[in-house]
């Protein structure tokens, strides 16, 4: 009876043990995982970095500022690809990030209940369907129905503006790609305005209305702004899908990897899918290395642009929330 009584008496001790270093066991398990993050990222870079040495060395800086793609001929030009990527990505958050905020601020403050939960839970549906399946959509369906719009858009506005000039060929170009792109990135930056306005506190609302301030006075200055960090951070991340996405963009934006278009009509190419459309069946080592440096590019891209974008976000933080300017 004594080793009984005693049993329980030694487990709780060595539970104690434990409990007293249970902070430092758990600030190392953390720190592990969170150094995981950091090693993914220097891994990754180390290993473009490394097999791209053939292309640097051979192509140099000129490689980012030239034209032309021809492997047979050992010509690699990145300003195509650096330019459909930029352009599709940025049409994409112009196109999804008003958009996704709005309907997020719909869902969160003036949905009726009835509908705020099966409204979300499509928002959250589309943010789950595959890229590929974008892809084809837009082939099948948006292309055969947007070929006629944008060639009205050339025939009118393409003679005052450059930038929408034609001739339209198959339907399949940067404007399209950055439309589809823009239709993918919607649900994410949707669903995180949605959360982060939901966790506003309420007593920001009640303030606002308390001075005599109407529905949108107070969405807007007061929920919105309070908001508004987590709101750029959604934004962040819908870009930096855009500019990795693959499938769909390469189904859509037509594959021209010589010139840099000068019209958002005509067909393009962008860093992914010239990568998974070459590299598969890449011709030589030069070849190889080259789509290898092109994914370098891509990845120091999106580092700068997410840095960008933290410090964006830190800036918009500062001060107080919330705040009415006059």
């Amino acid at each position: 009876m004594s080793q009984l009584r005693a049993h329980p008496l030694s487990t709780w001790s060595r539970i104690a043990r434990w409990s007293e270093h249970g902070d430092a066991i758990f600030y190392a398990i953390t720190l592990i995982f969170a150094m995981l993050t950091i090693g993914l990222v220097v891994a990754i870079g180390t290993v473009t970095w490394q097999a791209s040495a053939q292309a640097r060395q051979l192509l140099g800086l000129n490689f980012l500022f030239a034209s032309g793609w021809a492997p047979n001929k050992l010509i690699f030009g990145a300003l195509p690809a650096v330019y459909g990527t930029l352009v599709t990505s940025a049409i994409a958050l112009l196109l999804a990030g008003p958009t996704g905020v709005f309907i997020g601020i719909f869902l969160s403050e003036l949905a009726p209940l009835w509908l705020r939960r099966p409204l979300s839970f499509l928002v959250e549906l589309l943010a789950a369907i595959p890229s590929v399946i974008y892809g084809m959509w837009g082939v099948f369906v948006f292309i055969p129905w947007s070929r006629p719009v944008f060639e009205t858009v050339a025939n009118s506005v393409g003679r005052v503006i450059p930038l929408f000039a034609g001739p339209v060929a198959a339907g399949r170009s940067l404007l399209a790609a950055g439309i589809i792109l823009a239709i993918m990135i919607l649900p994410t930056v949707a669903a995180i305005s949605r959360d982060v306005l939901a966790v506003v506190p309420r007593h920001q609302r009640e303030a606002m209305l308390a001075l005599g301030a109407t529905r949108w006075e107070t969405i807007w200055l007061a929920v919105v702004p309070y908001a508004r960090a987590g709101i750029v951070g959604g934004m962040m991340l819908g870009l930096g899908r855009a500019l990795g996405e693959t499938m769909a963009a390469l189904l859509v934006i037509g594959g021209v990897k010589n010139i840099v278009p000068v019209s958002l009509l005509a067909p393009g190419i962008s860093i992914a899918p010239l990568i998974a459309s070459e590299l598969a069946n890449a011709n030589s080592e030069v070849h190889q290395s080259a789509l290898i440096l092109m994914a370098l590019v891509l990845f120091s891209i999106t580092l700068l642009l997410n840095g960008a974008a933290r410090l964006f976000v830190w800036q918009v933080s500062r001060g107080p929330v919330g705040e009415v300017r006059a």
